[in-house]
């Protein structure tokens, strides 16, 4: 099977092909060309073209091409739904959907500025992707410090300083504005732009980033955001009638899939058992 696309790949047109080899076709073939010519060499070659407009393989709403793969070739595989916040969020430039996506950005940005051999660049971008594949699989939970005693020491007399510093100075203005943002998109569409957010604050994205965790529970934004559309979808379990697909959509999530993985992650169940709990410890929610 042979597939087309742009050439000077970064992103998804390096993801992509290794998700296909790894899952979809181990003899896959990619092809990079110019944009102009992606659908008329498609023909001749007898390809497949993806991640460009207007073909089978290609951005949905906010989703990306990987995402659409995952769809298409039902790929069930939880680091593979790992995986995929990430490239999402680094080809889209939402670097709020993962904190990993900003570091895949990075180093796919400067691979490419190294290497010029769009082929060359495939290669090694497929092992970058066997090292994200082990991580997401073996090592997702782990954190750099846990397994050294004496750095995981220094590492917690740190935040004690920093936690003792935040107590001990003045809250800025702007931490009031933002939870009202937040707020209000929790509450209405949740599309959540780090970069507007900051145009509307009249805040530098860099420092915004840097500060957040400081005045949010300790959180990054986009750890924040998921806290608070679980605390959202655990308010729809326990007091509406609405199905769990429901309240996945109306509380931000792109499929039922992240939402229960999300859920678990923060409650220890998954929603239909949170569901039952609360339904068997009170009867009068049956009829719900």
């Amino acid at each position: 099977m042979k597939w087309i696309t742009r050439e000077r790949p970064k992103i998804d047109r390096i993801a992509c092909p290794w998700l296909i080899k790894k899952f979809v076709d181990t003899e896959a073939e990619f092809i990079y060309v110019p944009f102009n010519i992606v659908l008329s060499k498609a023909k001749e070659l007898n390809a497949i073209p993806f991640d460009i407009p207007n073909v089978e393989f290609t951005h949905y709403n906010q989703e990306s091409t990987f995402d659409y793969i995952i769809k298409k070739y039902q790929i069930n595989d939880p680091a593979i739904s790992i995986i995929a916040e990430i490239v999402r969020g680094a080809d889209t430039d939402r670097h709020d959907i993962a904190k990993e996506s900003a570091g895949l950005w990075a180093i796919s940005a400067g691979l490419s500025y190294n290497i010029t051999d769009d082929y060359k660049l495939l290669e090694t971008g497929m092992i970058v992707y066997d090292a994200l594949y082990s991580w997401a699989t073996h090592l997702y939970q782990q954190k750099h410090l846990q397994n050294s005693p004496f750095e995981n020491l220094l590492h917690e007399v740190y935040n004690k300083f920093l936690k003792d510093k935040k107590h001990s100075s003045k809250t800025p203005s702007w931490v009031k504005d933002l939870k009202e943002i937040i707020q209000d998109q929790i509450d209405t569409q949740f599309t959540f732009d780090l970069k507007q957010i900051s145009n509307d604050l009249n805040l530098n994205p860099s420092y915004l980033s840097r500060e957040f965790s400081k005045y949010f529970e300790d959180l990054n934004f986009g750890d924040y955001v998921r806290k608070l559309r679980i605390e959202k979808a655990i308010n729809l379990i326990e007091n509406s009638s609405y199905t769990l697909t429901e309240i996945a959509y109306m509380t931000g999530f792109s499929d039922q899939s992240h939402f229960t993985r999300i859920f678990k992650l923060h409650t220890g169940k998954n929603p239909s058992s949170y569901r039952k709990r609360i339904q068997k410890s009170n009867p009068d929610t049956k009829g719900k």
